[in-house]
């Protein structure tokens, strides 16, 4: 039974609270290039329709207009005012919850979510929806973060000031809003149960340093989730003030959570192109 009564972007990461803009833009140039070189390789381009689901700042977005070249992207979030500032010719923009019984923006060539499954319940049906939305020949991608250093021995991961507050920030996170990370990897079984073929998928980690994206990520991250932490019990105050300290340091050599991500075709019909998920777009007729 669901124990968290709380919603991302309500109890945790609110979108109105000073900076948390700037938050989400350092995930992006943490894992953006990565993502569109994924996107781009499966084929986005010139004709295709995308919906990007939870799409934050609205960076993969607008790089998949400026730089793949795509038709015209849907932007949907729960909270557009990142989204809504500044407009772009082919940006679309829809206030919605993607959970909602009724959420039904269409099919496209592309469907894209990052970093938003991790947060919601129900993610058989969510996953399953989605790839209802995804067109004959288009493709399904999925990214959402997974603890490579959940269940490993301390002597393989030996304890830092950084894994005490991750390992608080994943339990916090889970106790609040419902965030879970440890069913990530089963996205490819997922998505096959949902119909697509082929699947595929890959891990992406970046490396913690001084200054860097990420590591900024995490430091905002922990600050914004510093109360959540605290109720677990695991970690204090100082504990939470010495990871960000550490993370600043040239004595950090831990190991980032990672980005999971998972691709999967629609079959299509006789003449049209489907997506293989290692070579980009091929024929299926």
């Amino acid at each position: 039974m669901e124990q968290f009564g709380g919603r991302y972007g309500e109890d945790v990461f609110r979108p109105e609270q000073a900076g948390e803009g700037e938050r989400i833009d350092f995930g992006a140039l943490a894992y953006d290039d990565i993502t569109m070189a994924r996107l781009r390789a499966l084929g986005a381009g010139p004709g295709w329709r995308c919906l990007d689901v939870g799409a934050g700042t609205g960076t993969v977005s607008r790089r998949l207009l400026a730089e793949a070249g795509v038709t015209s992207v849907l932007a949907v979030d729960r909270d557009v005012r990142f989204l809504s500032e500044r407009p772009l010719p082919g940006l679309d923009v829809l206030e919605a919850d993607v959970t909602a019984p009724d959420f039904d923006p269409g099919r496209f060539r592309l469907v894209h979510a990052r970093f938003v499954l991790m947060h919601l319940p129900e993610h058989d049906r969510l996953i399953t929806r989605l790839a209802e939305l995804v067109e004959p020949g288009g493709v399904l991608v999925l990214s959402d973060a997974v603890d490579l250093t959940s269940g490993l021995p301390e002597a393989v991961t030996p304890g830092t000031p950084y894994t005490a507050v991750m390992r608080a920030m994943w339990q916090g996170l889970r106790d609040t809003i419902g965030t879970d990370v440890g069913w990530v990897p089963s996205y490819p079984h997922l998505l096959r149960g949902a119909g697509l073929r082929p699947v595929a998928a890959e891990i992406h980690v970046p490396p913690l340093l001084p200054g860097s994206p990420i590591s900024r990520f995490w430091a905002d991250t922990w600050q914004r989730s510093r109360a959540a932490m605290l109720a677990t019990g695991l970690v204090d105050d100082a504990a939470v003030d010495a990871a960000v300290r550490y993370l600043d340091s040239d004595e950090c050599a831990a190991l980032s959570a990672g980005m999971f991500t998972v691709w999967g075709g629609k079959p299509g019909e006789a003449g049209q192109e489907a997506t293989d998920p290692t070579t980009g777009p091929v024929s299926s007729g």
